[in-house]
């Protein structure tokens, strides 16, 4: 057999140096979905029925994580700050990576189960301490650094009530049950931060749309028969609803709500499966057409946040 040349061999470790480079680590996704999270949930406060304190600190809990996960390293505590948003309340208020979190208004956080498996309950409990928070007051939090333990007094500002996590792996979908946006891992390796920001409203679309709870209430089933008659129309009547919805929370956050249509419009196909695309979304064509004709009708001089009429459908049940 031949050998390979080499100026082949050096092509083809390049391209797959550059493969790799090109795939975020769960800690750059996490980043970026946190940096697009913070900028709509606080910039659409006052757009979102149900609020919480929002920090600028993301958390997760050890056992988020198999077992052996931080090797020889012992956690500070249960559940820990995983990012801080520079110029974030948590930022100001001193929190870094690696903390432990260890209290909440002097509540103590849960330890993690002795359950073997991997679990997100820990980090959901100790998240679901901070939203009960009130949304606009001093939240002191016991903090646990390397081996000594403090409180930190965080000023959070309002925000949507609503939690955010990427979905590890290959995944391109995107879905809220009304309490939590999952965005999937691939997105952050197709698209830029605009890009994956218009996924992400469409979602935050739904809460604010109350989309779970009128689906519920119309007797919508999820499953293999979603995407027919009467029920395929409830959750295509839902995902326009997310799609137009998601526009102005674009706007009120400070990015160009028209992306939006040049998303659905020139990216649509690489999400929604083009041709075998779930029947209980709209085409990518019908999506870009719509958010355009929403748009236009939003006066010029629109205040910022926007509060557009459909915000009124949200107590209106889904037909």
């Amino acid at each position: 057999m031949r050998p390979i040349p080499t100026f082949l061999l050096a092509l083809v470790a390049m391209i797959a140096a550059t493969a790799c480079a090109a795939e975020p680590t769960l800690l750059e996704a996490d980043t970026r979905l946190a940096r697009i999270a913070w900028r709509l949930t606080t910039a659409n406060a006052a757009l979102c029925r149900e609020r919480q304190p929002v920090t600028g600190a993301t958390l997760h809990a050890v056992d988020q994580y198999p077992a052996g996960a931080f090797g020889d390293t012992l956690p500070a505590a249960a559940v820990l700050v995983e990012l801080v948003l520079p110029g974030t309340p948590a930022d100001r208020a001193g929190l870094r990576e690696n903390d432990g979190l260890l209290a909440v208004a002097g509540q103590p956080v849960p330890v993690a189960a002795a359950q073997g498996g991997v679990t997100s309950a820990t980090r959901n409990a100790a998240q679901a301490l901070i939203a009960g928070r009130p949304v606009d007051a001093p939240l002191p939090l016991t903090i646990r650094h390397g081996t000594a333990s403090s409180v930190v007094t965080v000023q959070p500002v309002p925000g949507c009530r609503v939690e955010f996590e990427v979905m590890a792996g290959n995944k391109i979908g995107a879905s809220s049950d009304g309490q939590v946006i999952q965005i999937g891992g691939r997105l952050f390796r197709l698209f830029d931060d605009d890009q994956v920001a218009v996924v992400v409203a469409h979602e935050l679309g739904h809460v604010v749309l109350r989309h779970r709870a009128r689906l519920e209430a119309a007797g919508a089933t999820w499953g293999l028969l979603s995407e027919f008659g009467r029920n395929g129309r409830l959750f295509r009547q839902a995902e326009t609803e997310a799609d137009l919805m998601g526009a102005y929370l674009l706007r009120n956050a400070g990015y160009d709500p028209r992306s939006a249509i040049t998303f659905w419009r020139t990216q649509g196909g690489k999400v929604d499966g083009g041709l075998f695309r779930s029947r209980t979304h709209p085409s990518s064509k019908a999506r870009a057409e719509a958010i355009a004709a929403e748009l236009a009708t939003m006066p010029a001089n629109a205040p910022t946040p926007y509060r557009p009429p459909l915000l009124a459908r949200r107590d209106q049940p889904l037909q």
